[in-house]
């Protein structure tokens, strides 16, 4: 009988480590949310989820992340020059930032809510210790802020219009001068 126990307790804990490894990773929180009171509450959480999932996946590049916020026909309306439409924009994107910067950080200042919009207000911080283009980081720090615009239909980022404060990036990252 303490076998049979013992058996079943190993069984229920190997299940447990199987649910978490397939189990959503842990995602952003909002230091502050702002939301329309007049929404659907389903409506108002799927997308302040759909803004998670995709903030989580700048902050740790995984792949699965982008892939549950953004719409199969997910459109970047402010493509940067050089970047892939759809979703394999921002995963590109991802690799690229995660190269220059291992350690990059983000996290959401700011989150809100009308319509079928989303507004996010990120900040980015690590250490250029990787290579961006042709230049090779000495460990430097990296902090920079964007804001993004998301269209959310069914859940999931369908539009996304965003700016960097790209001109700051590049400079710490030592690309431009000045």
């Amino acid at each position: 009988m303490n076998r049979l126990r013992s058996t079943l307790a190993s069984l229920a804990l190997l299940t447990g480590i199987a649910a978490q490894a397939h189990a959503e990773p842990a995602l952003l929180e909002p230091a502050q949310v702002i939301a329309d009171a007049s929404l659907p509450a389903a409506q108002r959480d799927a997308q302040i989820l759909a803004a998670r999932r995709y903030a989580s996946f700048w902050n740790s590049g995984d792949p699965a992340l982008a892939r549950a916020a953004l719409a199969a026909d997910f459109t970047d309306r402010t493509l940067p020059a050089g970047r892939v439409q759809g979703i394999e924009g921002p995963l590109q994107a991802s690799k690229t930032m995660k190269t220059a910067i291992p350690d990059l950080d983000c996290h959401i200042e700011q989150l809100l809510v009308a319509g079928d919009r989303v507004v996010v207000h990120l900040r980015f911080r690590g250490h250029f210790s990787g290579r961006f283009q042709q230049v090779q980081g000495k460990g430097q720090t990296v902090e920079f802020i964007a804001t993004d615009i998301y269209r959310v239909v069914d859940g999931r980022i369908a539009d996304n219009w965003h700016i960097e404060d790209n001109l700051t990036l590049l400079r710490q990252l030592g690309v431009l001068g000045g």
